[in-house]
């Protein structure tokens, strides 16, 4: 009688436990709904995609769709209120910034890695394993198109080869960044490459083609290190390889960058967009490193969750 007085008993609290418990846990994790949209660079994509998966586990009833149209047309869809986050490897541009303010649309942007553009050739490349940027410029420049077209013509010994190109479309922050850094202007280059704005489409082109040099975030090359050779950029300092290290200790220069999101005032009181920005800053530094990016240190993290509640009016 005792053994089954006990049952009754253990049972009884068990139920009364889960009762209990069922509805704290419920009032206590505020379950959401609704719809978040977010679109831009194909760079920082990956870093979104993956706070976006961990979200859903946490909130599954939160539909979140990415897209990749590049970091300007990402800017484009975001100046006329059509998605609540741009993913963004460039700052905003003051004429994109002014397509917003006429909009009414405000905007806050918040820095959550860093990145470092990955050189590229093909594995059967077996001439180069550094390059210059003063050869770099010699290639991208706009006055080398249909004029540079060998890779003798980039340095002597070379071979009397075809040179194919291989880049991100104008779209893309990565050309903004990389043009900036390469020939001094961003958005300068010349214009007879394959361009495309899914880096996808870059690797498989490089992979291809023994002939080929591309450029890219470091990301999509660690992806895909076992059919890409990377090449070692020589600032005049030293011949200097991207990787966490070298983008985190700056000696990966000037090929390396800060990595961001905007997030809309249209958004900010949307409770959904705010539960999300607060996951993507406090889980930014771990799922960026996991998919090959470069994480800011704790405290510049605390500085970007400071700056959001300043925005969305936190005190």
């Amino acid at each position: 009688m005792k053994t089954l007085n006990t049952s009754i008993l253990a049972i009884s609290l068990a139920l009364l436990m889960t009762s209990c418990g069922g509805s704290e846990s419920k009032n206590s994790a505020t379950s959401l709904s609704g719809d978040i949209s977010i679109d831009g660079s194909s760079t920082v994509y990956p870093i979104t995609e993956a706070v976006a998966e961990e979200f859903r586990s946490v909130q599954p009833q939160v539909k979140v769709t990415i897209g990749v149209s590049g970091t300007g047309g990402g800017f484009k869809k975001f100046s006329r209120g059509e998605i609540n986050i741009s993913d963004a490897s460039r700052p905003i541009k003051d004429s994109e910034a002014t397509s917003a303010k006429a909009n009414n649309i405000d905007y806050l942007e918040l820095t959550v890695a860093y990145d470092g553009l990955a050189v590229i050739v093909n594995p059967e490349n077996t001439w180069i394993e550094t390059i210059t940027l003063e050869e770099l410029k010699k290639i991208w420049e706009p006055s080398a198109q249909g004029v540079i077209t060998k890779w003798s013509q980039v340095r002597e010994g070379w071979p009397e080869e075809e040179l194919h190109l291989f880049g991100p479309g104008v779209a893309s922050g990565t050309y903004d960044y990389f043009t900036e850094a390469i020939t001094g202007e961003s958005g300068s280059s010349r214009g007879d490459y394959t361009a495309s704005e899914d880096d996808n489409v870059l690797v498989q082109g490089i992979s291809g083609d023994k002939y080929s040099l591309g450029f890219f975030g470091l990301a999509y090359f660690e992806e895909n290190q076992d059919k890409l050779k990377l090449v070692a950029v020589d600032n005049g300092t030293a011949a200097v390889k991207p990787s966490l290290e070298t983008v985190k200790d700056g000696s990966y220069s000037p090929l390396s960058r800060p990595l961001f999101i905007y997030v809309s005032s249209l958004a900010k009181d949307k409770p959904e967009v705010v539960e999300f920005i607060n996951f993507y800053i406090e889980n930014a530094g771990l799922l960026s490193e996991e998919v090959g990016y470069i994480p800011l240190p704790a405290v510049e993290y605390t500085k970007q969750q400071e700056k959001f509640n300043t925005f969305i009016g936190k005190q």
